[in-house]
């Protein structure tokens, strides 16, 4: 019954979503405030509806309901419960009614938290939302089910697939999903905007915390996965330019330049135009990363294979969402006229360049991961595109955006004196100098390129705080003074602080992953193994059980000089329901490096596989991750979102065709 319920509330909701995303845009159109007021609770009732959707799904796989298709394919009644959870979305129907829950979600946000805004633009961006709803309430429901039913029910499931089950991957989906959907309200206020014809400065202010709040998640959500694959996996590795990884990495980088450009709209009344466009391919990324992993044109460890006629569906959806908004744009967004004016050498030249860089960076990015399915599909040969390609071509581009993420904040608006910016980066210049000669002396004078990473990331990073001090204006007056322009410093420049400070981070982590040292051999009981100055000793591997698997567990000894530093527990866990084999690394982290351990197979000789490796400053990259997404929510905490929300001026409501 509850399963019924479940499935009835979905029908309901599109029932709704199609109400929502018609009657307030009618409304609106024709001035109509009874109308444009159906979109509130037309989004509130969708919100009710898909969580009572979700929460049987979720009730399904906490009882082990096995009369449900979807339960039976996914979970096991030995299995944890947090892996009972989180199987409602490690599968292909279950992760798209968590994609619509999350869209449900924003749109009940934007319901709820848009008193500021004109009742027509409210109207529009919930009737946007209605309309990205309605079409993926009906892929659910047409296409991927999760609902549907068994009989006779068999006495237990399948299972989730044992690489799921792992407390990083439970929780890397619905982040990710935050970010992704999450820039569906971008979408929304870029569409309502093009339909209305009008952007200004308070148009800015209210995309900026949304996209700032996606970017957040997204962040935190691409980390996780990275974290996943490094201590999962067994390979040592963090990133591996897969497809998928780069169908969530593509939204990050533009929507990185969107949060950036809606700065220059806001303060600036420019780049009008090019903020919608960002907007618009910020949530079209996200959907072509929903169509690679659904869809079955390629294989991944993330994807999942499903059949053609989805991945149709899915193509038909991004045809009709990305072709009909940039259909619009052509159409309205040349009527989008700029005010202000300003020089190449200033803050708004920099963020351009900001934008510029990592447009190009996504484009690079999107060519290497769409290339070789475009060629197969018209087909041409087989052809796969690497780390190699990648590394050459996304590095350089980078460079530069770490130059401009330090300078640019020192230059004032509309005209910036750039020898005044390079004198108050003294200290940035001189903290990269000693870096870089601090790193090829220890390293012996290389890799080069590895150390002029880790000079480059100190400056980014002294650079950001050298530019928080001068807002303070610390040493140039009293202290007094500074302590009190600190109390008053907007929250918005801390988080900015924060989030550039935290990019440097992950950079030196990236660049310091070409000292990594590693070490594979066979080793017999008692026997060892040296990396990075430690000794690894094999004591024993040991037989112990697990709630749904078995697994051999290695207990190794690690010392350095003769001392103990640490006893590690690399494991190998057979999971019997899957016939699968998966890893369990041991890592002893710290500031400076990683100890990482892996247990591979028996040569049936007595000896065990054994990887080792040292990773100096690895962490940094999750580090600075989550410091990013720490100073995004900072930045969001400024009470000028909540209080000092911009309003439209009454002479600025003009419809832009007419400016």
């Amino acid at each position: 019954m509850i399963i019924e319920l479940g499935h009835f509330a979905l029908i309901l909701a599109l029932v709704v979503a199609v109400v929502q995303s018609s009657v307030p845009l009618l409304g609106a159109s024709r001035h109509n405030h009874g109308w444009m007021a159906v979109a509130r609770p037309a989004a509130l009732a969708q919100f009710v509806l898909v969580f009572i959707a979700m929460a049987a799904l979720t009730h399904a796989y906490i009882t082990s309901d096995f009369t449900v298709i979807n339960v039976i394919e996914n979970s096991h009644t030995d299995k944890p419960l947090l892996y009972k959870v989180s199987g409602v979305w490690g599968n292909h129907e279950g992760s798209m009614l968590l994609w619509v829950f999350i869209l449900a979600i924003c749109s009940a946000a934007v319901a709820v938290f848009s008193d500021n805004l004109p009742r027509e633009l409210r109207a529009r961006v919930l009737a946007v939302q209605g309309m990205i709803s309605v079409g993926f309430l009906l892929f659910i429901l047409f296409t991927s089910n999760p609902f549907l039913r068994a009989f006779p029910p068999p006495s237990n499931g399948h299972g989730l697939n044992p690489v799921l089950q792992d407390p990083g991957l439970a929780f890397h989906p619905p982040f990710l999903y935050l970010g992704y959907v999450g820039f569906s309200v971008s979408f929304a206020f870029a569409v309502a905007a093009l339909i209305e014809g009008r952007v200004d400065a308070a148009w800015a202010r209210w995309v900026r915390p949304w996209a700032l709040a996606s970017w957040c998640a997204l962040t935190v959500g691409i980390a996780l996965g990275s974290w996943w694959a490094y201590y999962t996996l067994g390979w040592g590795g963090w990133w591996f330019w897969d497809p998928v990884e780069n169908a969530s990495f593509m939204p990050w980088l533009v929507g990185t330049a969107l949060i950036h450009s809606a700065i220059v709209v806001e303060k600036r009344d420019t780049l009008k135009s090019w903020t919608i466009l960002l907007a618009i391919i910020t949530f079209s990324l996200s959907l072509v990363g929903t169509f690679l992993v659904r869809s079955g044109v390629l294989t991944s460890v993330h994807a999942f294979a499903v059949d053609p006629a989805r991945g149709s569906f899915i193509l038909l959806l991004l045809l009709v969402a990305i072709g009909g908004s940039l259909t619009l744009y052509a159409a309205r967004a040349p009527a989008l006229k700029s005010g202000g004016v300003f020089a190449p050498i200033s803050r708004e030249g920099a963020l351009v360049l900001n934008n510029i860089l990592l447009a190009s960076a996504a484009a690079t990015v999107f060519l290497g991961t769409l290339y070789p399915l475009f060629l197969d599909a018209v087909g041409g040969p087989k052809i796969t595109v690497g780390p190699p390609y990648f590394n050459q071509t996304f590095g350089p581009i980078m460079v530069p955006v770490l130059v401009a993420l330090a300078a640019g904040p020192l230059l004032a608006w509309k005209r910036g004196d750039v020898l005044g910016a390079v004198q108050r980066l003294w200290i940035a210049f001189g903290a990269a100098f000693l870096v870089v000669l601090g790193g090829l002396y220890v390293t012996q004078g290389g890799p080069v390129l590895a150390v002029l990473g880790l000079g480059l990331a100190a400056f980014t990073g002294v650079g950001a705080i050298v530019e928080w001090a001068d807002r303070l204006r610390l040493l140039r007056i009293p202290l007094g003074q500074s302590f009190g322009r600190a109390v008053n410093l907007p929250r918005a420049a801390y988080g900015m602080t924060i989030a550039h400070v935290g990019f440097a981070l992950s950079v030196a982590g990236i660049s310091a992953a070409a000292f990594s040292v590693e070490h594979i051999d066979i080793v017999k009981l008692g026997g060892t193994l040296e990396v990075g100055g430690y000794s690894m000793k094999l004591v024993k591997v040991d037989e112990i059980p697990g709630p749904n698997f078995v697994a051999e567990d290695a207990t190794i000894e690690i010392t350095r000089d003769g001392a103990l530093v640490t006893i590690a527990h690399p494991q190998r866990r057979f999971f019997e329901v899957q016939q699968q084999t998966t890893s369990l690394t041991s890592i002893r982290s710290s500031v400076l490096a990683d100890l990482y351990v892996a247990l591979g197979e028996s040569d049936s000789k007595g000896g065990w596989t054994i990887r080792a490796y040292y990773k100096p400053l690895i962490s940094w990259i999750w580090l600075g991750a989550l410091v990013m997404a720490a100073g995004g929510m900072v930045s969001l905490s400024d009470r000028r979102w909540r209080v000092g929300a911009a309003k439209r001026l009454r002479g600025s409501a003009v419809p832009a065709a007419a400016e």
